[in-house]
């Protein structure tokens, strides 16, 4: 599996936009839309609406999926 970043794409909102995030990350951020049953594009739109002014996207995303592996424990 690649570390390296891959840029995907996403609708915020109605708003196309994109976001670099690493294999896995990207395939857990999709797992865990698919445990919750919502679209990744929503769940991404949640991570947006909630995230701080000074972080990207995709450092929002990662610390969602890190923040929701966490709390299982």
């Amino acid at each position: 599996m690649s570390l390296r970043p891959k840029k995907r794409s996403l609708t915020l909102n109605g708003h196309q936009t994109s976001v670099s995030l690493e294999e896995r990350f990207w395939k857990e951020f999709c797992r865990i839309a698919s445990v919750k049953k919502i679209p990744i594009n929503t769940l991404a739109s949640d991570i947006d609406s909630s995230r701080e002014l000074d972080s990207g996207l995709a450092s929002a995303i990662r610390d969602f999926v890190l923040r929701y592996y966490m709390s299982k424990d």
